[in-house]
C-alpha cells in the first residue's frame, strides 16, 4: 500500500496513459483542498482524482462532499480547465452540504486530458512525491487554466493564493514534496507496533529485514501489516540504493544497528 497522495497520482496517470500505451479519450479531474475552516478531516494540499463515471481515488472530506462532487461531475458541471468551489457557509448553490460546526472547505478542481503536457505534469508530481525534486505548482484560474512547475526548496505553506491586480486570488501556488516515509530496520513485534502506528499517521512505511529465520516466521503467520512494504534486504543496502529522501525517518529496531 502506498501513501494516499501517491495512490492518487498513480491512478491519475494510469487513467490517462494506461500500460497498454493507448491514451485515454476520457478526461480526469484532480481536486486539491485549498483551505478549511472549522471541522475538517483533510488538510490543505489533499488530493482526490475522479472520472465522470464516478470512479475516484483519494478524498476531500468525510464522504458527503465527495458524493456531491461526483454527482455534479456526472452531470457535466466542471468543464473549465481550473475552478474553485466552496462547501459550507457561502458555498456553491444547490450543494445541499452543511459541514460540521459551520465549517468551510475550498477545493480547486482541475481538468486533465491525455495530452503530452498534462501527462508530463502528473509524472513530475509523482517524481516529487517519490523523493526527487520538490516542486512548486502554479495554477491559474483565468483563461486556459495554465499550469507551471518550478523547482522548490520544500519549505513553506502547501497552499498559497496568487493575487491579481484587484487583490483577489487569480490562481494558487501549491507545494509538492516527498511524502513522509518511515524506514524500520529489523522486523520484530516492536517494529510491527511502530509500523502500524506510523501507517495510521499517514506515513509510507518500509521494513527492511534480511534474516531468513525471521522472514520464515513472518510468512508462516501470514499476517502482513496492512499498508507496510517489507523488503527482504539489509537496510544499509536499501539506503545505499536511494531508499531515503529528505522526508525519511530511519528507526533501528535490531540488536545490531
Amino acid at each position: 500500500m502506498q501513501h494516499l497522495d501517491l495512490e492518487v497520482i498513480h491512478q491519475a496517470i494510469d487513467w490517462l496513459a494506461p500500460a497498454d500505451g493507448e491514451p485515454s479519450a476520457r478526461p480526469i479531474w484532480l481536486c486539491t483542498v485549498l483551505a478549511t475552516f472549522g471541522s475538517s478531516p483533510r488538510e490543505p494540499g489533499t488530493w482526490l482524482v475522479a472520472r465522470a463515471d464516478g470512479q475516484h481515488r483519494g478524498s476531500l472530506s468525510g464522504g458527503c462532499v465527495e458524493e456531491d462532487f461526483l454527482a455534479r461531475l456526472a452531470d457535466g458541471e466542471f468543464t473549465a480547465p481550473a475552478q474553485v468551489i466552496r462547501y459550507g457557509e457561502g458555498g456553491h448553490q444547490g450543494a445541499g452540504i452543511a459541514l460540521p460546526c459551520g465549517g468551510i472547505l475550498d477545493v480547486l478542481v482541475e481538468r486533465f486530458t491525455a495530452c503530452d503536457a498534462d501527462i508530463a505534469h502528473l509524472e513530475a508530481l509523482r517524481a516529487a512525491l517519490e523523493g526527487q525534486t520538490p516542486r512548486l505548482r502554479h495554477v491559474m484560474l483565468e483563461g486556459d487554466g495554465a499550469r507551471t512547475l518550478q523547482h522548490d526548496s520544500g519549505l513553506g505553506e502547501r497552499v498559497e493564493p496568487l493575487k491579481g491586480h484587484a487583490g483577489e486570488a487569480c490562481g494558487y501556488q501549491l507545494r509538492v514534496g516527498p511524502v513522509a516515509r518511515l524506514l524500520l530496520a529489523g522486523l520484530s513485534p516492536v517494529a510491527e507496533a511502530c509500523a502500524a502506528f506510523a501507517v495510521s499517521l499517514g506515513f509510507e512505511v518500509i521494513i527492511c529485514e534480511p534474516r531468513e529465520e525471521v522472514l520464515a516466521d513472518w510468512d508462516a503467520r501470514k499476517a502482513p501489516l496492512e499498508g507496510v512494504s517489507l523488503r527482504r534486504e539489509l537496510p544499509s543496502r536499501f539506503i545505499a540504493a536511494g531508499g531515503c529522501h529528505a522526508a525519511t525517518a530511519v528507526v533501528a529496531l535490531t540488536h545490531d544497528p
